[in-house]
């Protein structure tokens, strides 16, 4: 909607962004705050978002082999010790256990923040052939990290995600499994969220602990930062070895598998309000949304528009279409608002007016057009608008990361970038940490990925100038 018409109690988000992110959270009635700092409590509305993204989700894992599998909240410290690198780089996060009931427990016990060691110890007594790879699993939980500091839907200590841990007889096995689950989170962000991504490797420095590779989707958020919205890794060896994980192969000969992990959480959501959102509320993609179509019936009096009004929801639900009806004694101008504040893509009004001329009145929720749709049209009409409101917001999105992505030859150049427009900023990178903290200390941005797609932007580092043949982009992320 136009910002001339943004509802009053929202912040506008070009004056303070960030309590324009806040006061979407509780007037759209996605987020209460519990009693304990960093945990949040999702509302049913919420809630039904990431359903949809689960059930999204869950049914490509399915069809690319996946099964669902549920491991244990608690993980022994001695466990969680058996992979160095990685529990060094979970351990400011931890939070342990020590006492069952009123007795102290011998040992200490991580509510888990990832689950790869429990995975890795169920595989250990499990695996046995060549013949039982590959195990693709993927898990739906919760996990526990103590943030210091947090933000709805970005940072949680405790959120909701899911985990898929994977076991592969070769590298390239793993690797191509690496890959096929980035391209699963990039197809659901760019089809269903319509956010579009970058798709790249992290640097050293920012890649998983205890991976060999992390590879990631970054998304542009409306304020010009970057949105970290999937990862995928690959382990190589090293939690086999770690755990004694072996298997027999064709050979008869031991071996140790190769292992990946990937995942998403409800960050995602944080990511469709600050992508679509504007200072009316949320705004939805259609393919996401718990309700994609809202039946307003006008003059709820006069004769026959309720009816009228049902039998419009009860066609619509025919064909598909994620509609509900609403019946409520609010005013007209109310229910509009309300519905805005929440996202719903589409609005259907239906009047006396309406029904003498055979029609009825779709509004866009993302832009307030208002198209007369012929009543015996509707079940055409009404899936082609819900289509073309979902590439619309594809295509502002995508808009947005491109003419915010600017290339850089030297720091000044990006430093200029940043202070002028902020964004990403493409430059070359000769591969040095030193380089790439610098960037950090005197620009302002992180490395957020190496992209897939490279450009060249000159032939030096910006940094120290040394020759380079890779590009990274760079940006403030959340």
């Amino acid at each position: 909607m136009a910002k001339d018409k943004k509802v009053e109690q929202i912040t506008d988000m070009d004056v303070d962004f960030a309590q324009w992110f806040t006061d979407i959270v509780t007037k759209a009635e996605l987020i209460d705050y519990s009693g304990v700092k960093g945990f949040f409590i999702l509302r049913p509305y919420a809630y039904a978002i990431w359903e949809s993204i689960q059930a999204t989700l869950d049914r490509r894992f399915k069809e690319l082999g996946h099964e669902n599998v549920s491991m244990p909240l608690l993980i022994p410290e001695s466990l969680l010790q058996k992979e160095k690198d990685h529990v060094e780089g979970f351990a400011p996060e931890v939070a342990w256990v020590t006492l069952g009931g009123s007795e102290k427990l011998s040992e200490r016990l991580c509510i888990r923040p990832t689950s790869e060691t429990l995975f890795c110890d169920h595989w250990s007594h499990i695996l046995h052939s060549w013949r039982d790879l590959p195990m693709l699993y993927n898990q739906w939980c919760s996990v526990l990290r103590w943030e210091k500091t947090t933000r709805p839907f970005l940072r949680h200590r405790e959120f909701l995600w899911q985990e898929g841990h994977t076991l592969h007889a070769t590298a390239q096995e793993a690797e191509a499994e690496t890959q096929q689950m980035l391209d699963v989170y990039a197809e659901l962000c760019e089809d269903y969220l319509a956010m579009p991504v970058i798709k790249g490797r992290k640097t050293e420095k920012e890649k998983f602990a205890g991976a060999v590779a992390t590879y990631t989707i970054e998304c542009m958020m409306h304020d010009k930062k970057a949105l970290q919205s999937g990862t995928s890794h690959y382990f190589g060896d090293g939690f086999a070895r770690a755990f004694d994980i072996r298997f027999s192969d064709k050979e008869n000969k031991l071996q140790y598998p190769h292992q990946t992990s990937w995942g998403a959480t409800t960050r995602l959501i944080g990511g469709l309000i600050m992508t679509h959102g504007d200072n009316n509320g949320l705004v939805l993609p259609p393919k996401i949304a718990p309700v994609q179509a809202v039946v307003v019936p006008i003059a709820m009096h006069k004769a026959g528009v309720t009816e009228k009004a049902n039998e419009l929801t009860a066609r619509l639900k025919t064909i598909g279409v994620r509609v509900k009806c609403d019946m409520s004694d609010q005013s007209p101008g109310w229910k509009f608002a309300e519905h805005e504040m929440k996202g719903v893509p589409l609005r259907i009004e239906i009047g006396p007016k309406d029904m003498e001329n055979g029609q009825c009145v779709a509004v866009k929720r993302s832009s307030g057009e208002k198209i007369t749709v012929s009543l015996s049209e509707l079940e055409n009409r009404i899936p082609e608008i819900l289509d073309s409101i979902q590439q619309e917001l594809y295509d502002k999105a995508k808009r947005n990361l491109t003419e915010n992505t600017r290339p850089a030859a030297t720091m000044a150049e990006a430093k200029t970038i940043m202070e002028t427009h902020g964004g990403f900023i493409k430059t070359m990178w000769c591969g040095s940490p030193e380089c790439e903290l610098a960037m950090k200390e005197k620009v302002g941005v992180s490395s957020r990925c190496i992209p897939f797609e490279q450009d060249v932007i000159g032939d030096n580092c910006p940094v120290c100038g040394k020759k380079s043949e890779q590009m990274v982009v760079w940006g403030v992320a959340y």
